[in-house]
């Protein structure tokens, strides 16, 4: 199978991405690079590559004078571009996964479907405004805005949890071992839709 890996550089007015992505990153030597300016996405970005087992440097000079909006989508936007790159045509994937991942008391469930159709169904019901420096509402957006981007379907939900780090972290957690299932290569080269492409 071809190498699932891209460089991608986004820039806008408001904020200056530069991503690597190596989807199948050997277990033992997984390389991380994150620097957004916003200490608590860096841990959800990290989470999510680590268990995912990818490699990724992610890197973003925003305009956080304004506040971490601009910052935090970009970087979902980029990295999904970027994701959507190393993936290529979609051959050869199990295209489905799911999987739950708990952090202490709380639980998340994520159901992915590397299906060409950006869309999410995000429900982490977090109650306080902030995670350090990143606003709660931004986090849904975060996975949801790397869904549109990425061209696949996500449904993440945290099903119980008291405190909003752990259920955060459990919610990336999931994703990234349900996106890790659906990314397993199958040894064919078949795309995995009746439509024959996605």
């Amino acid at each position: 199978m071809a190498s699932r890996v891209a460089t991608l550089h986004r820039k806008t007015n408001e904020t200056d991405v530069h991503v690597e992505l190596n989807l199948d990153a050997p277990l033992d030597a997984q390389q991380f690079d994150i620097d957004t300016g916003i200490g608590f996405l860096d841990h959800m970005y990290h989470a999510l590559a680590k268990h995912a087992r990818w490699s990724m440097t992610l890197r973003c000079k925003g305009d956080l004078h304004i506040d971490d909006h601009h910052t935090a989508e970009d970087t979902a936007i980029a990295l999904g571009s970027a994701f959507a790159q190393a993936l290529g045509e979609k051959r050869g994937i199990r295209r489905f996964g799911h999987a739950y991942a708990p952090l202490d008391e709380a639980l998340s469930r994520a159901v992915v479907d590397i299906s060409g159709r950006g869309f999410a169904d995000v429900n982490l019901d977090l109650r306080r405004e902030k995670i350090g420096e990143l606003s709660c509402e931004m986090i849904p957006h975060v996975i949801a805005s790397f869904a549109t981007s990425a061209g696949i379907t996500l449904h993440v939900d945290v099903l119980k949890g008291a405190n909003d780090h752990h259920r955060a972290e459990s919610a990336f957690k999931a994703l990234a071992v349900a996106l890790r299932q659906a990314l397993e290569q199958t040894g064919g080269s078949d795309v995995p839709s009746t439509k024959g492409v996605l």
